[in-house]
């Protein structure tokens, strides 16, 4: 894999990856989200995101979606706990297209009164429709949970009545304080040389102000284990259980994404995936999950059955979990896992817009992109013994909390 770095003088980066297809994909991401929003002003940074894409100060609505879709590209947008990302694909003469666009969203919206009454109208659709999705909700809902009292312990979409106060004026103080252009990272793969995307880049992204805006961001403490059960006009059960983890730069943080692989990722030979729906039946989707951010983590365990089957599919995950505290992997076990688990990473890269986000993140994160051998020798470094020492860790009785959804 590999890759260039460019640093403008204002701070912003940009990292191209070299591709021969004649579709391009870049991507802007910003190091501010959900967690970095003031209690009261909850649902602001995704409100932000919303009103991106509605007016600037040389285009309106119908422009900015048009400016890429009229040559056949696509543009979207996602807010994390940590991120805002704005990203395109498009066909390689219209590179300098999308990045014009990303710096009009960003530094030149002018957030029109009118327009935020009527998107506060399409996060509250959207929040009746995430209500409606219980396998979603139940995972917000235990972030809550897990997190209570702390900024990253509510919900992204925010709530009715935070979202209803919203002015631009907080607005306008979010981006003030959170929007640093030591804290942008661009992100282009296509069919171009290092030049062109120096020269463009420096052209349109080289304007920007610089700006080092001072945040702090709070780290959350291992809180004690919670358990919440709650009614909801559904039919099936839906269950999460889990704790916090490492964060991005823990010294054990490949071994618990290799665990976790191991209990409940990606495909269906999961541990958690035989046993509770192939041998047992007792459930359509069961998967683990571990996701490390910048100063914390957080791993979890979901599923959804029948009601009356929920207490035995808890049984199995819990023996499970017993398992991989008690019992050492064996050598072709360990060699096993590590071979699955580097050939998912390898496959993910085949998804060139993924992986230039993944690789803007890392830029963001750490301050250098790994190559794919450099993440494969992370892999291969793990032990038995260092999985057995996260596992009694990580799965111990007293630093798992609960959330459960039943029906009425």
């Amino acid at each position: 894999m590999e890759y260039d770095l460019i640093q403008l003088p204002n701070g912003i980066r940009v990292i191209q990856h070299h591709s021969t297809s004649p579709v391009s994909h870049a991507c802007m991401i910003i190091n501010a989200g959900a967690r970095d929003e003031q209690e009261g002003h909850y649902g602001l940074a995704h409100f932000i995101e919303h009103l991106l894409f509605k007016q600037t100060e040389k285009r309106n609505t119908t422009q900015i979606l048009n400016r890429l879709e009229a040559v056949g590209g696509d543009l979207n947008a996602y807010t994390t706990k940590e991120y805002t990302c704005v990203h395109a694909s498009f066909l390689t003469p219209y590179l300098a297209r999308a990045l014009d666009l990303f710096e009009d969203l960003f530094f030149h919206s002018v957030f029109p009164e009118s327009e935020m009454e009527k998107e506060k109208g399409v996060i509250l659709d959207e929040m009746a429709s995430y209500w409606d999705s219980p396998e979603e909700a139940i995972m917000d809902d235990f972030e809550d949970l897990l997190f209570q009292g702390h900024a990253l312990g509510h919900n992204i979409l925010g709530t009715v009545d935070d979202l209803k106060r919203l002015t631009k004026a907080d607005i306008v103080n979010f981006i003030q304080r959170n929007y640093n252009t030591h804290e942008i990272v661009i992100g282009v793969t296509g069919d171009y040389s290092l030049k062109e995307v120096r020269g463009i880049a420096n052209r349109i992204l080289g304007k920007i102000p610089e700006s080092r805006n001072r945040r702090y961001r709070q780290a959350p403490t291992q809180y004690g284990n919670h358990h919440a059960v709650i009614k909801k006009p559904i039919n099936q059960a839906h269950y999460v259980m889990g704790g916090l983890a490492y964060d991005i730069h823990h010294e054990y943080k490949t071994g618990l994404l290799l665990l976790n692989n191991i209990l409940g990722g990606m495909g269906m030979s999961s541990r958690l995936n035989l046993v509770v729906r192939e041998r047992h039946g007792i459930a359509y989707t069961i998967e683990s999950n571990y996701t490390p951010l910048s100063d914390t983590g957080l791993f979890h365990i979901y599923f959804g059955t029948d009601e009356e089957k929920a207490d035995k599919a808890r049984r199995l995950v819990g023996q499970q979990l017993k398992k991989m505290r008690e019992q050492k992997l064996g050598v072709m076990q360990l060699y096993q896992a590590k071979k699955k688990f580097k050939g998912q990473i390898a496959l993910g890269e085949e998804n060139r817009l993924n992986l230039i986000i993944t690789l803007a993140k890392s830029l963001l994160d750490y301050g250098s992109v790994q190559t794919l051998n450099e993440v494969f020798g992370k892999i291969d470094a793990v032990t038995a013994d260092q999985l057995l020492a996260i596992a009694n860790e990580i799965f111990a009785d007293d630093r798992l909390s609960s959330l459960s959804f039943v029906p009425e």
